[in-house]
């Protein structure tokens, strides 16, 4: 529920009144009454996109490795931790939960848990950040609540917060009340650190993820609903659901009043204040975030209407209306080419060739490091064979080589490559108002845990393929070898093709906005001209600012392509895909994110033949395959 995060020792905690209340609803009401025509121009958008690439010629798949058809999960987690909660707060036993959907749990004992009784408390991970000095945590509170006209040095300091605290879990949000957690070991803490930070990541790219094209209109939407407002520029604000997408669009407008009004009447300690203020901010985060999940549910009927009708309207016109669009485009080329090559050689072209080598370099570091557990993980299955190991000890290899993927511990040596460049890409793209390098690691480290889970599944597959009654353990381990093979090289073509995908998406996210900033003065008059042939049409899926931006796309395009062919040479350009030119969305496989549950099935393998040898009885890589099926509720408001 919206109100989850807010219960503390198991009580609702809200400092809004009634009134309060009804002015935030007037403004998540405003919000969307601007929000939703965007919506519905991007969803009839969406639709002209899918029907234009049905109606093109198909061409063969290009991946090598099979694909992974699970859903993105994170390991369950649990165990006891010490929590700051209750009223007043103190330092309590808890017993945690970190579900599979990325929502964690707590209960004030084991038992409670495991007698199905309900949590004290549950918060969705979205937005959140996991820090462990607590050092580093009281100075982020400090700055909460900075007022230089206070003599901080006769306060009194707060005993809870301050105390010496071993193994701290501090989960910050910048719009909720943080949650401090204490582990009894460090390697405890380090745990549940890969698992807290492994559900951010999953709660986060929910929609990024997505193939559903109501998933990309949305996204597109917030982003023009921004432009809209003045604000070009990327950042995280799309991470998390649609309706904590939108919460946080709205929270962002909201905060400087909230500090104007809010910060001066606070009393007490600084840090006592801090901890004050991120509770106002649970409570308003809370009621825009059911705001916006209601108002969501109410649009879904006129939605799945909308989406049914533009089909019917769009399809027989689909010819004329690219037709009319090709005649618009290069008309918009030829008035806006001056003014956007100027902007390109001025501002863009500098700093391309860096970006593009950072991001290339961050991606083949992260790359290797997944073909290298791949790798170990293939040969610890053949040494086992070698060895004439018991089925039991087989099977149990055989299961944790396909959790690889799942696996935060071994997944972090690839997940870390993806972080290391973080600040040095914030900085270079900073000055095109990038700022969303955090959703960009999220994504580097999707796209190494979908090649991972992809190239799993194949060798898993092919293995179980090649295995037969005939064959002893001397002959299957030469037929693995065969496999192992096969399926690196087929790794190493995905993960080429993935890596320009990537490059090339990311690029476009950098300074597609940026470039859009630049012309508006100049161009945006322009477009009036057009406008009449393109409303004439008069169907939303077509218009004038969607030919623009398209147009304006292009050019940046050649000079992203250009880029790429010096950085990885001009070999297998061809396979830069034609959805290449799309925003980063389209790297891993997943559900519809816009639905209320995602069924989630997991490690589903019949049975299969045998192979024997001396005392090793070693079954079907399918029948060492522990069959499974796990569904989870879907993102609040989806």
């Amino acid at each position: 529920s919206p109100g989850a995060g807010s219960r503390m020792g198991g009580r609702p905690s809200s400092p809004l009144d009634k009134q309060q209340q009804q002015h935030l609803k007037g403004q998540v009401d405003t919000l969307l009454r601007s929000f939703l025509p965007c919506y519905r121009g991007q969803l009839a958008a969406s639709v002209l996109r899918q029907i234009s690439r049905e109606l093109a010629p198909q061409e063969p798949a290009r991946c090598q490795l099979l694909q992974n058809k699970k859903l993105p999960r994170v390991r369950e987690h649990r165990g006891p931790l010490t929590q700051l909660r209750g009223h007043p707060p103190q330092w309590q036993p808890t017993f945690c939960v970190l579900r599979g959907d990325g929502r964690l749990e707590w209960f004030s004992h084991r038992e409670e848990y495991e007698n199905g009784n309900r949590p004290l408390g549950s918060t969705t991970l979205t937005g959140y950040t996991v820090l462990t000095s607590q050092r580093e945590y009281l100075r982020l509170l400090d700055a909460l609540c900075p007022d230089s006209s206070r003599d901080h040095t006769q306060e009194e300091p707060d005993p809870l917060l301050e105390m010496p605290v071993s193994s701290p879990l501090f989960l910050q949000h910048p719009f909720r009340q943080h949650l401090c957690f204490s582990a009894a070991t460090g390697e405890a803490q380090r745990a549940w650190r890969l698992a807290l930070q492994g559900g951010i990541r999953l709660r986060g790219t929910v929609l990024q993820r997505s193939q559903a094209p109501a998933a990309r209109a949305f996204l597109d939407a917030i982003r023009l609903y921004r432009q809209q407002h003045g604000q070009f520029g990327n950042d995280d604000v799309t991470l998390g659901s649609d309706a904590e997408v939108l919460t946080s669009v709205l929270m962002r407008e909201l905060l400087p009043a909230l500090r104007a009004q809010t910060l001066p009447g606070l009393r007490g300690a600084r840090r006592a204040r801090a901890w004050a203020w991120t509770k106002l901010l649970d409570a308003v985060h809370a009621a825009v975030l059911a705001g916006a999940s209601a108002g969501l549910r109410a649009f879904q009927p006129e939605k799945d209407e909308l989406l049914a009708a533009l089909e019917k309207t769009i399809r027989p016109d689909m010819d004329q209306m690219l037709r009319l669009r090709a005649r618009v485009a290069a008309r918009l080329k030829a008035e806006v080419q001056s003014p956007l090559e100027s902007c390109l050689r001025g501002k863009v072209d500098a700093q391309l060739p860096r970006i593009t080598q950072t991001l290339l370099s961050t991606v083949e570091a992260e790359l290797a490091a997944v073909r290298t557990l791949l790798t170990q993980g293939m040969d610890r299955l053949f040494r086992l064979l070698r060895g004439s190991s018991s089925s039991t000890q087989l099977r149990k290899e055989v299961y944790s080589f396909g959790e690889m993927p799942w696996d935060p511990e071994l997944m972090q040596i690839c997940y870390r490559e993806a972080k290391r460049s973080r600040g040095q890409l914030g900085q270079l793209a900073a000055p095109f108002g990038f700022f969303g390098t955090q959703s960009l690691v999220f994504g580097a480290q999707d796209l190494a845990q979908q090649l991972m889970a992809d190239a799993v599944t194949t060798f898993l597959q092919l293995a179980d393929q090649c295995l037969t009654t005939t064959l002893d353990c001397d002959q299957a381990t030469q037929q693995l070898e065969k496999v192992r093979g096969r399926v690196l090289k087929k790794f190493q073509s995905d993960s080429s093709s993935a890596r320009r995908r990537f490059i090339h998406s990311w690029l476009l996210c950098i300074f597609l906005p940026f470039v859009l900033s630049q012309l508006e003065p100049s161009c945006k008059a322009e477009l009036l001209k057009f406008e009449g042939d393109v409303l004439a049409m008069g169907s939303p899926a077509l218009t004038i600012e969607g030919i623009y931006e398209d147009v304006v796309r292009g050019f940046l395009l050649q000079r992203i392509n250009g880029e790429l062919k010096k950085a990885l040479g001009a070999r297998n350009m061809s396979c830069i895909l034609d959805d290449c030119s799309e925003e980063p969305w389209d790297q891993a496989e997943a559900g519809e994110a816009l639905r209320g549950s995602w069924p989630m099935p997991v490690n589903c393998w019949g049975s299969g033949r045998r192979i024997s040898r001396g005392v090793v009885s070693v079954g079907s890589w399918k029948e060492l395959r522990a069959p499974c099926l796990l569904t989870w509720s879907g993102c609040p408001g989806s």
